[in-house]
């Protein structure tokens, strides 16, 4: 069995990812940080043309099953400015699935393209209760919700002498947080914590001085949250690609945040049945508490990759519950995701 002590290296190395702001778009110090996390684990890691990362993680070229590509994301929901307001306020459109309805209230950074960085909040307009007679009767949308900034501005030159534009980027504050219990709370497990997973994983097969009975690569991508991250090339020889990603949790669905998630189908369609079936082994000889589950409202990276290539196709992931808002998982899903890769690939 793999021991829990990578699973709190996963995290550890999820908390320090989570604080670095990367959303989608705008990643290129979160995949600077991966790159070398990788290589001061001793693994070759070099960036893609679109800013990813890929590991080389070793193994039997000769295997008769063909490589395997792991694939995470370490992009996330965020926002952009879309127009700078004459009152000094500033819209936002979203990027990704970035949901109003829970950025309201959020504190933020504004990245400008010279390098500032400004702080700010996510406010409804109007936003005092004390003020506003239809404060709760106002749908929160990205027509209504603004940023107000900590500046001292009061018009649109204002906002424009800080050197804020509008494509500039707005980061929400991922408010991490782990408990003594186990649970880690944050905007943006999805799919950082699986970037961390994937580190743990690496981290085990360097301590172990493992070499892997086929060929196996790993992809942290950089554009899962608007579809395209894993529509790029693979490494010669893989046959088969795995999403690490996150597991939904909710109302009609078996997983909890304490176990793996293996998704037969998502909004996509099938996942490959033949890579289903060998992962729920990989489960099961593993002693890994699993659930299997329909995700209603869903896309992977590895669709994307499926669509491209003549390969297989997965998905697996720590149970993650409030996916795009304020989301929360737990060591002893990190670690039931960690012995399913340990399984699926033998060692």
């Amino acid at each position: 069995m793999i021991e829990r002590k990578y699973a709190e290296f996963a995290v550890q190395s999820t908390e320090r990812l989570l604080g670095i702001d990367s959303p989608t778009g705008f990643t290129r110090a979160a995949a600077a940080w991966t790159l070398n996390a990788f290589r001061d684990l001793g693994f070759p890691a070099q960036l893609t043309n679109k800013g990813g990362v890929l590991v080389d993680l070793g193994g039997d070229d000769t295997a008769p099953e063909g490589g395997l590509l792991l694939m995470a994301h370490v992009d996330t929901l965020g926002g952009m400015v879309s127009a700078v307001k004459g009152s000094g306020r500033l819209s936002v459109t979203n990027l990704g699935g970035m949901n109003a309805n829970n950025a309201e209230t959020e504190n933020v950074r504004v990245y400008t393209r010279a390098g500032q960085v400004y702080e700010g909040t996510a406010q409804l307009v109007n936003a005092s209760v004390h003020v506003n007679g239809n404060y709760s009767g106002t749908s929160r949308t990205w027509d209504t919700v603004e940023i107000v900034l900590d500046e001292d501005v009061k018009s649109a030159d204002d906002v424009k002498a800080l050197g804020i534009r509008v494509g500039d980027i707005v980061a929400f504050d991922p408010r991490t947080r782990t408990t003594a219990s186990g649970y880690i709370k944050s905007r943006f497990l999805d799919d950082k914590l699986s970037v961390g997973i994937l580190l743990g994983f690496a981290a085990f097969l360097r301590d172990g001085k493992v070499r892997l009975p086929r060929r196996t690569f790993i992809h942290v991508t950089v554009f899962e949250e608007v579809g395209h991250g894993g529509a790029a090339p693979v490494p010669a020889g893989v046959t088969e690609c795995i999403s690490v990603d996150m597991g939904c949790v909710g109302e009609g669905l078996d997983c909890t945040e304490r176990q793996v998630s293996i998704c037969v189908k998502d909004s996509g369609g099938p996942y490959n049945y033949d890579t289903v079936s060998r992962l729920i082994a990989a489960a099961e000889a593993e002693g890994a508490d699993y659930a299997t589950d329909v995700y209603p409202h869903y896309g992977s990276d590895v669709e994307a990759a499926a669509a491209c290539h003549d390969i297989l196709h997965g998905l697996i992931g720590a149970g993650v519950y409030a996916s795009h808002g304020y989301e929360r998982s737990h060591i002893d899903g990190v670690w039931n995701t960690l012995r399913v890769l340990k399984g699926y690939l033998k060692v």
